[in-house]
């Protein structure tokens, strides 16, 4: 690393770029991201798509695009010089922080936020559709893969602190990259799987995995950011600002026309539209903001000690020092704190609900519904609701696409069918019918409601169609 740095620094001192100009003469400005992290598009997938960075920069400059599965190889070409705008998760932001804060040449800084969960829903633990395990302690003895230092790795550890357990010694932690770690599952060589969006999502979508952790349950934020290489940035404060200019750009694309963006994601990347919807839709997994918000960082400097008690390689971290919002202040205009100082999803369910005849006006229980041949997604007041209109849907020979319900507890919008299902016939008509993302919070739930019971989606739907949910 040392022997990186100093390299680094010879190639300042002797006036060398180390993002050279293309032959054409042009500047090259060189962005490392990750196509499959969905809820980074906004600063990569969904941003090279639309071509506003390139719009915003002019003729005299070409982006190069790099693309990674995980955080870890961007930081290391940060470190080396050869890419100068990276987007990652909070923990590899941490990470990345740590590694380059000692030397002048390498230093970065965190200039904006891509897409963020408040409770943490972006992370998750799966396992096989038919594993005995039921809840996160279950999985006690076993080994679960995941990304060393990622999101999904910090999660779990925080996790099995919660239910009890020893990260360090009650489970074996597998080191893979997600897709590797994703046909470890299957083969049945891990029996857990801890990652962050898309691949949790992915993967139950597919019926090769079934949700055994959420972690919304933690109620510690998480989020994905940019970070660029600080004299990278003072040399070019331009191209910065063109970069954020343009990042606010696609934010509010995404906002606007959520579908369109979801299937450009899913054919830059072969990821399912269905499953990009999921987290980039309206009331999604992730919220999409660029401002730098207070709680996001105070989540940062939380997640230090985690990274500390893995093993990582790791240096204390001033996070106030970290993050840099005096780029995006100027790109973002006179509004910037009231944006940065609020939480609301940008991206709202709203609508008439068609099957319940009322207005859908909560997001802690709306959801949408998406059939085949359909470009806009139908809007569902309650989970109860949105049960009808599926049974309505299908009894009349129309495919569903995908459908999307909050968790009952913790907010989280998981597809309708692969949902736990509770009954309680104490609940208001239009809300007896109750979905969690995880058989351990369904569980929770009719251990106070003792009237309750778990049901299986098929008898959900009849009770909806029928109106036996009274």
């Amino acid at each position: 690393m040392r022997k990186i740095i100093a390299a680094v620094a010879l190639l300042a001192a002797a006036g060398c770029s180390v993002s050279a100009g293309a032959d054409d003469g042009r500047k090259t400005v060189v962005i490392g991201y990750q196509s499959k992290t969905i809820n980074t598009v906004t600063a990569g997938t969904l941003l090279r798509d639309l071509g506003y960075l390139e719009k915003r920069l002019g003729d005299g400059y070409r982006v190069e695009w790099q693309d990674y599965d995980t955080g870890a190889p961007i930081t290391a070409k940060m470190v080396a010089g050869k890419i100068d705008i990276g987007s990652m998760g909070d923990y590899p932001l941490i990470i990345n922080a740590s590694r380059t804060q000692g030397a002048p040449t390498a230093r970065t800084e965190l200039v904006s936020v891509t897409g963020y969960n408040l409770r943490g829903g972006l992370n998750s633990v799966v396992v096989a559709p038919s594993s005995d395990v039921r809840t996160l302690a279950d999985l006690k003895g076993e080994k679960v893969s995941a990304s060393t230092g990622s999101a999904g790795h910090g999660t779990l550890v925080q996790a099995l602190e919660r239910a009890g357990l020893d990260p360090a010694t009650d489970v074996e932690v597998v080191n893979q990259q997600p897709p590797v770690g994703a046909s470890a599952l299957q083969s049945g060589s891990v029996q857990g799987y801890a990652q962050f969006v898309a691949w949790p999502g992915l993967l139950v979508f597919q019926d090769q995995a079934r949700l055994v952790y959420d972690g919304s349950a933690l109620d510690v934020p998480t989020f994905h950011g940019v970070v660029v290489r600080q004299a990278y940035a003072q040399e070019h404060p331009d191209v910065i600002e063109a970069f954020l200019r343009a990042q606010i750009d696609v934010t509010k694309y995404l906002h606007e026309h959520p579908v369109e963006a979801a299937e450009a994601v899913a054919k830059a990347t072969g990821l399912p539209a269905e499953v990009v919807y999921l987290y980039n839709g309206r009331d999604g997994i992730a919220s999409f903001d660029v401002t730098l918000k207070p709680r996001l960082l105070a989540a940062l400097d939380h997640d230090q000690k985690y990274l500390k008690s893995i093993g990582t390689e790791f240096a204390e971290v001033d996070v106030a020092r970290f993050a840099n919002d005096s780029y995006l202040r100027k790109a973002y205009g006179a509004s910037y704190d009231a944006g940065a100082a609020s939480t609301a999803n940008a991206a709202r369910i709203t609508g008439t609900d068609e099957a319940c005849g009322i207005a859908v006006d909560d997001p802690a229980k709306a959801g949408e519904v998406w059939l085949a041949g359909e470009k806009t997604l139908r809007p569902a007041a309650t989970p109860t609701c949105l049960l009808r209109q599926i049974a309505a849907a299908t009894s009349g020979g129309t495919t569903v696409r995908a459908a999307y319900v909050p968790d009952t507890a913790t907010g989280t919008h998981w597809f309708a069918d692969r949902s736990v299902w509770v009954r309680d016939p104490s609940a208001a008509e239009n809300e007896r019918l109750k979905p969690f993302t995880t058989e351990d919070g369904a569980r929770a739930y009719v251990k106070e409601h003792k009237k309750a019971e778990i049901v299986g989606y098929d008898e959900a739907l009849k009770a909806a169609a029928g109106g036996a949910s009274r």
